[in-house]
């Protein structure tokens, strides 16, 4: 009997990540397949909850909106920071993407916005935040603990 995507599976999957348009902002299709473990928030609650309850060798395509997906855009993750709290070598152009260090240990990826003498704003929301999403993914393989 083949073993079905739960909460705390380890599952191998290929996956993709479209806009509506077509575009594609990340595919493991053609590539090695990713390994996730569900709940350990390597996938969003959105993506996970579209996985749960499939089978190995499924493959399933859905359209999630924005807020489940990555959620909305939140002003509130824009931050201005000072120009001093980077490297003094570091290039900090638009668009780039840098990891930052919370006062707890976590690391979380910001992206500069815009970047002034002294200040530079980075904006904190996932690059996908807003977007509805086309979600395929293939189950290669599902590892449960036994129960």
């Amino acid at each position: 009997m083949r073993q079905t995507v739960r909460r705390g599976s380890r599952v191998l999957l290929h996956f993709s990540l479209s806009l509506p348009d077509g575009t594609e902002a990340v595919s493991t299709f053609g590539g090695e397949p990713e390994q996730v473990t569900l709940g350990e928030g390597s996938l969003s609650e959105g993506l996970e909850a579209a996985i749960i309850g499939l089978k190995q060798g499924e493959r399933k395509t859905l359209e999630l909106p924005a807020e489940q997906a990555f959620g909305l855009w939140n002003e509130d993750k824009l931050q201005s920071m000072s120009r001093s709290d980077f490297a003094p070598d570091l290039v900090l152009e638009p668009g780039i993407a840098i990891a930052f260090t919370t006062p707890s240990g976590e690391e979380v990826p910001g992206t500069i916005v815009e970047v002034g003498d002294d200040w530079v704003n980075v904006d904190f929301n996932h690059p996908l935040a807003g977007a509805d999403i086309l979600f395929a993914v293939e189950i290669l393989d599902i590892q449960n603990l036994k129960r």
